[in-house]
């Protein structure tokens, strides 16, 4: 099972890149690894938040294929710990799961449009985070939840 986490905005600022980068080249130890980082729309900033959702909508809709299993970070998600997490991963790779997408939406969340086509809505928590940030956790999560599958000594539990 490959895994790419696909991100709505610009490259990873200075303060978050290399525990990106350090976590993909760990990633990748378990999984084939990548992050694809998708620009926003032209005229982004003349664009009400939901015209842009609607766009950055449309822009990944096109880039998803059928077998994709699509999991949304958004706020209204549910909301797993780590083991559950290592448990929900190993699931869809024992399920023979072609590739699995964790999305980061844009500065204003994912269109409806795009949740609805999501196979799992996931909230990292109820807290609020820069979205560079989220970026670094969800790396260090799915890092962490490889570490859980093989019972290595990463996760204290």
């Amino acid at each position: 099972m490959k895994i790419q986490c696909w991100t709505i905005g610009k490259n990873n600022e200075a303060y978050v890149s290399p525990g990106i980068e350090d976590f993909t080249k760990r990633i990748n130890r378990y999984y084939p690894f990548q992050w694809v980082i998708i620009a926003p729309p032209k005229n982004a900033a003349s664009m009400t938040s939901e015209e842009l959702k609607k766009q950055e909508s449309k822009l990944l809709l096109d880039r998803l294929t059928k077998e994709d299993y699509l999991v949304a970070l958004d706020e209204n998600g549910r909301q797993m710990d780590s083991v559950t997490l290592a448990d929900f991963v190993q699931k869809r790779a024992n399920e023979n799961c072609r590739q699995m997408i964790f999305l980061i939406g844009g500065a204003f969340g994912i269109h409806e449009s795009l949740i609805a086509r999501a196979d799992y809505k996931w909230s990292l928590s109820a807290l609020t985070f820069p979205h560079q940030l989220v970026r670094l956790i969800l790396a260090e999560q799915v890092y962490r939840a490889c570490t859980i599958q093989r019972n290595e000594k990463y996760h204290h539990s």
